[in-house]
C-alpha cells in the first residue's frame, strides 16, 4: 500500500488531478478541505481570508486512522498536506506547480477575494508548498511537477510514469520568481503582500 501525497497552491489543479489519479489507479482518496468541513475538524472561521482553520492536530490524527484502515492505496491531497500526513507514512508526494499568470486567472475566476489571490500567488512564486514539502517529507520523496497550460489527463499520465519508474522525479524544475524578475512583472505579483 502506498500513500501518494499530492499538495500545492490553491488552484494548481490537486483536486482535479487527484480524483482522476484516484479513478486510474483505484485508490483511495482523501481530500484534506472536504474532510475537514465533512467532519467539522475545524476550530472556527477566518472571517477575512473566507476561509475555515483546520485544526491541526485533529486533521493529523483522523489522516492517521484512514491510512491505517486502508487496505489499498490512499492518495492525500490539499495544500496542508505537509501539515498533516506523517512523513514515514508518505511515499511519495508531488507538488504541483502552476505559472503565476495561469493561477492567477484561475483565482479570479473562482472569485477569490484580491488579498487572497495576492496571498496564494505569493505562496506559488515563493515556492512555500513546496519548500513545506521537502522540509516535512525530504526531498528524495518530493517530486514537482509543472502543470502550466497541461490538462488533467497529462498531468495524471506524467504521474503515473513517475509511479511506475519510467520517469524520474524532481524537485527545483520550477522557478517563478527567476520567470517573473526577468520578464519585469515581479512588482505587479508581490507589491499587494
Amino acid at each position: 500500500m502506498r500513500v501518494i501525497v499530492i499538495t500545492g497552491t490553491p488552484g494548481v489543479g490537486k483536486t482535479s488531478v487527484s480524483a482522476a489519479l484516484a479513478s486510474r489507479i483505484d485508490a483511495h482518496l482523501v481530500s484534506l478541505g472536504e474532510l475537514i468541513k465533512r467532519e467539522r475538524l475545524y476550530r472556527g472561521f477566518d472571517r477575512r481570508r473566507g476561509t475555515l482553520i483546520a485544526d491541526i492536530e485533529k486533521v493529523s490524527r483522523r489522516v492517521k486512522e484512514i491510512i491505517s484502515s486502508s487496505r489499498k492505496d490512499v492518495i492525500i491531497e490539499g495544500h496542508l498536506a505537509a501539515d498533516v500526513v506523517p512523513a514515514e507514512e508518505a511515499s511519495i508526494v508531488f507538488v504541483l506547480r502552476r505559472d503565476p499568470e495561469e493561477l492567477k486567472r484561475i483565482l479570479e475566476e473562482r472569485a477569490y477575494g484580491e488579498k487572497k489571490i495576492f496571498e496564494n500567488l505569493a505562496a506559488e512564486i515563493l515556492d512555500v508548498c513546496l519548500f513545506d514539502a521537502v522540509k516535512k517529507f525530504g526531498i528524495e520523496k518530493v517530486c514537482e511537477i509543472d502543470v502550466t497550460s497541461r490538462s488533467v489527463d497529462e498531468v495524471v499520465q506524467e504521474i503515473l510514469d513517475v509511479l511506475r519508474g519510467l520517469k524520474e522525479h524532481r524537485a527545483g524544475i520550477v522557478d517563478w520568481l527567476g520567470k517573473l524578475e526577468a520578464e519585469g512583472k515581479l512588482d505587479e505579483y508581490l507589491k499587494k503582500f
